[in-house]
């Protein structure tokens, strides 16, 4: 795994990672339990969306004060944007399942901005990890890019014959395997996740949400860490885009959740990107598409869909 990016701008990187975190628990702790409205989501993701653009145009002088390449900094830039763009698009068919996970737990709305601030934060541990070991094995073994891109392809097919389902969450084979290793309690305890029934201590139903959060997160990125691998093998580029995105998740949760009827046809859409990603991995030894192109496809595949889907919106 190689990157030209110096290294002042991974401690940079961390740095604002760590810094964010403290500052939206800190933000979390001072709030307390409360429901996210609209205007509080709104905020928060134009401040986060506002950072990642503002970390672009750091990696991009960073490269160029480093490299003294204005072209090398401009593809550096672009494929931070388009990894960037890739993942918050798949972050949306995830935050529909979150959804359907508060939905079917019945978690209180004040409970769900903590819920979401610890599976960012595990997201972001396992996310690297996953990166890192991912970058290494395609940096060993170059077949793995066929592997993936065929498994990013498969993914886009059963996600289009899958579209418009709903989810039978009860039938999930994670929740079953939750429920047989920990007893769980019937009712929720404020913001606890243990709580202690007939002299033992057992979960609350909040700690199972935070698990299945974490599970669903994870297999989530076996689609998009692939997805961002086939424009970058840049492991930096690759793990700050993931990041970035995942770091506005929360504010993109509560933002779309009173706007998911009108994103009805949006799995139709990442069906085609996760084709389209996946399709440029496997022949990538054949032609090489532009990250350019790539970028415009995915932003125009996004703005066809999301035009779609307002226009086709049942109403409510």
């Amino acid at each position: 795994m190689e990157t030209i990016v110096p290294l002042w701008l991974w401690l940079v990187f961390v740095g604002f990672v760590l810094a964010a975190l403290f500052v939206d628990f800190a933000v979390l702790k001072k709030q307390g339990a409360h429901a996210v409205g609209i205007k509080e989501a709104v905020n928060w993701s134009l401040i986060w969306v506002g950072l990642s653009f503002l970390f672009n145009g750091l990696l991009w002088w960073a490269v160029k004060d480093s490299t003294g390449s204005t072209d090398l900094a401009n593809q550096k830039s672009l494929e931070f944007l388009t990894g960037y763009l890739i993942e918050k698009s798949l972050a949306v068919d995830n935050i529909f399942v979150f959804l359907l996970i508060f939905s079917y737990f019945a978690v209180p709305a004040a409970y769900q901005k903590r819920v979401l601030m610890i599976g960012i934060v595990g997201a972001i541990v396992l996310r690297t990890v996953m990166i890192l070991v991912g970058g290494w094995l395609l940096a060993q073994f170059h077949w793995l890019l066929y592997v993936f891109g065929a498994f990013l392809v498969l993914t886009g097919v059963k996600m289009w014959r899958g579209a418009g389902e709903e989810p039978a969450l009860g039938d999930n084979p994670a929740l079953k395997l939750l429920r047989r290793l920990m007893p769980v309690s019937q009712h929720y305890e404020g913001e606890k996740f243990w709580t202690v029934e007939n002299g033992k201590k057992i979960a609350t139903p909040l700690l199972m949400v935070i698990a299945m959060v974490g599970l669903t997160d994870v297999i989530f990125a076996v689609d998009s860490i692939p997805a961002i691998f086939a424009i970058t093998k840049d492991p930096f580029i690759v793990l700050t885009s993931n990041v970035f995105a995942i770091l506005g998740l929360r504010a993109m949760f509560f933002l779309l959740q009173a706007a998911a009827s009108r994103f009805h046809l949006l799995n139709y859409g990442l069906a085609v990107i996760l084709v389209f990603i996946g399709s440029k991995m496997v022949l990538i030894d054949v032609f090489k598409i532009p990250v350019a192109v790539s970028l415009g496809v995915v932003i125009g595949i996004l703005a066809i869909t999301m035009v779609w889907s307002a226009k086709t919106a049942p109403n409510t």
